[in-house]
Parts: structure tokens; sequence; C-alpha cells
């Protein structure tokens, strides 16, 4: 750089950019970058609150205050609508989730010469941060993994183990994926740790599946006031906060619909919530969790139906869809670009797309533009406090409703 210059946004990948399209690691807007890099703190830059921060993967932004935060996750919506032609009628302010409300998270446990260390990847590499605070989950999760590093502590020999937590109505959820306790000792140890740290479930998975360790009882998952069985490792949105504002958008947008399709309804976070006076098709391709929203459905005496279904391999077609009035999906982060063909062929007079992926959702969207649908109004969400993955609801309505 030539002369000192202003950082003027956040890119996609947490850089600060300035207005020449230069790229600076942990600058926030506002900030003045000086002429050999250094930076000048402007109005929008925090002190980060982690010590483990610039080293884990986990965050990317903490750098950055409230202000920028929302406009980060604000503009990687509205960007990435734009970039592909698509201009939402109504964008709505970020919901953002609030600092130690994570419900869930994915943790790896290594031998760090004689001890145990447990935490997410640092950033860009497989190395795993010795994890001794985290300012982004729930504490219930950071109590578990000090419980779980005392106890890999005793383990001899390399290992790397995968941690899979999630708090749900019983307490804690956990499926250590790679590991299977050797003999007697090992054994009693880690029930008497279930037992010790009140685990709802401990589920052990050596690449052929979770099978169960230790679940006193049924462990289930509150969803829009249903109890729903929680198959171990199945999805579930990342913070309880973020969920509520998802289930909101969709509950709003769709008040007027009275048979509505739920596309990839997994356990059934956006079926149960809309079942209440109306007819919901949940399709879903992953077996237990299908079972568990289909059980809960009628327990909730919901005129629901829960399909079977692949909807990669095989979509509902445009024909079976024209019997609704309203559809919501949440599709992995890959889109879901062949089943969008066939609601965009469908004319269904509102859809309503929940993603964790702009990018794909945008291109997404296109088919629905293309089909004579207005983008009537965006919803950016930041459930991920602190790190560039972004969420969004949005609303399409076919022209002429």
């Amino acid at each position: 750089m030539s002369e000192t210059e202003q950082i003027i946004r956040i890119a996609a990948k947490g850089d600060g950019v300035t207005a020449n399209g230069q790229h600076v690691r942990y600058a926030a807007p506002g900030d003045t970058i000086g002429v050999e890099g250094a930076i000048t703190p402007g109005p929008h830059h925090a002190q980060p609150p982690c010590r483990h921060f610039g080293k884990c993967g986990g965050c990317q932004l903490q750098h950055c205050d409230d202000e920028a935060l929302a406009g980060f996750v604000r503009d990687r919506v509205v960007n990435a609508a734009e970039g592909q032609g698509l201009v939402p009628a109504k964008v709505t302010a970020p919901h953002m989730s609030p600092p130690g409300s994570r419900r869930r998270a994915s943790l790896r446990a290594i031998n760090g010469g004689g001890r145990a260390v447990i935490g997410f990847n640092e950033g860009g590499s497989h190395k795993v941060v010795d994890m001794r605070e985290c300012h982004v989950l729930r504490p219930e999760l950071m109590a578990v993994r000090d419980t779980l590093a005392a106890y890999f502590g005793k383990l001899k020999g390399k290992f790397a183990i995968g941690v899979e937590l999630a708090l749900l109505d019983q307490g804690i959820d956990c499926l250590l994926s790679g590991f299977m306790p050797e003999g007697l000792e090992q054994t009693e140890d880690l029930l008497e740790l279930c037992r010790r740290s009140g685990f709802a479930r401990l589920s052990l998975d050596q690449g052929y599946g979770p099978e169960g360790f230790w679940e006193p009882e049924p462990v289930t998952v509150t969803l829009s006031g249903t109890s729903v069985a929680c198959p171990p490792g199945t999805f579930l949105q990342a913070t309880a906060d973020g969920e509520a504002a998802l289930v909101s958008a969709a509950q709003e947008w769709l008040a007027g619909s009275i048979n509505v399709a739920d596309l990839f309804s997994g356990l059934g976070t956006f079926a149960l919530a809309l079942g209440e006076g109306r007819k919901v098709l949940a399709a879903e391709a992953e077996r237990a969790a299908l079972l568990a929203c289909r059980t809960a459905g009628a327990k909730a005496g919901l005129q629901m139906e829960a399909a079977h279904r692949d909807l990669f391999r095989n979509p509902l077609r445009a024909e079976e869809l024209r019997g609704f009035d309203g559809i919501v999906l949440d599709p992995p982060r890959a889109g879901a670009r062949t089943q969008v063909e066939q609601i965009a062929a469908s004319g269904v007079e509102r859809v309503v797309y929940i993603s964790c992926n702009p990018s794909s959702w945008a291109r997404d969207g296109v088919l629905l533009r293309d089909a004579g649908y207005e983008l009537a109004e965006l919803r950016p969400v930041g459930q991920f406090r602190w790190s560039i993955h972004v969420e969004l609801a949005s609303l399409f309505v076919k022209r002429g409703e």
C-alpha cells in the first residue's frame, strides 16, 4: 500500500477490505491500514473476548462489534441475492443469536503429549485447539468438554476421537466416534463419568453407526412445544434462539395456507410448528428422523403425513406439489436445485426457503424468479455468532397472487 486506507467492508471469508480491494486479516469496518499493513482500530473494532481467537477455527469475527457483525450477516445475504439478480422487496434487520447460546458442537480429541486436547480445529488446519474457554457454546457443553478431557487423559497411545455434543431436554447428548473403551476398567470409568456428569445419552460410533452405551431414559428435544425423540447425531438448529427466528418467519408467511409441504423436514422443526389447524406433508430421506417426526405429529394430534423420500434423487414432482398452497424447505448446504425446479414448475403460491448457504440459495432462487416468483422478503439470521457462517429465511410469492 502506498498510503493509509480505510476498511469499508468485511469479505465473505472474514477479511477486512479496502476501497481498492486490499484484504486485511482481523480488520473491521472503519479501521485504518497503514503503509506497512498496521491496523489502527476504528469505531467498530472490538477486543476479542476469547484467548483462542486467531487460532481457533470456530470464530473469525470476534474483532468486530455488534453493529459490524450484523452488517456482515446482512451483506452476505443481500450480496448473494444481488449477485444472481434477485431483488428482495423487503430486507429485515439481521437476527443475531447471543453469546453462549450454541447448543451443539462437533469437537475433536487427541493425545497432546500425555494429556488430552479437546476443541475445534485451528483455522485452515487439522490441528486441534486446546480449548480452555469458549464464548459461543452453552456453558453446559464446555463443562462436558472438561470432563471428557480428564477421562481421555488416562488413555495410552495416540488417539483421534470425534466428539459431538448437543443439549437436549434431558441434558447432554454425547456421540464419540473412533473410540471404544478397552477392558472393564475403562468401561466402568466411562459409566461413572456418565452418572457423575448427568449425561442424557452417550453413544459410540466405530464407523458402523452410533451404538447406545448410556441412556437412562429416552432422549427428546422439544420443537414448538412438542416432545420429539432425537436419534444420535440428528441435525438440530445451532441455537434455540435462531431456531425460533426461522420458525417464526415460516409461521408468519404461511399463516393463510391450509395445505403445506415441509421438504427436508428432519425431526419436524417446521412441520410441527405449522401443523396446528392445517394439513402438513413432511418429506425426509433420513429414516430415523422421519419416524421421530411422524410419531411426534401423531401424539400431538396433527394432520401430518410423513413421507420417506430422497428429495435429491426423487423430488416431489410439480404435479404432486400443485395440491399445496404453501411450501417450506430447508435443504443442506448444497441447496436443492432438482427439487426447486419442480417447485418452480408447480406454481405453488408461497415458497418459504430456509438456507444455511446464501450462495446455493441464490442460485436456486433464480429458478423461482424465472418461473414468475417474486422475492417478497429476506431475513438474515446470524446463529453462529462471530462466524462467517450465515443463515437466512426467505419468502417467494408467485406473481399475480
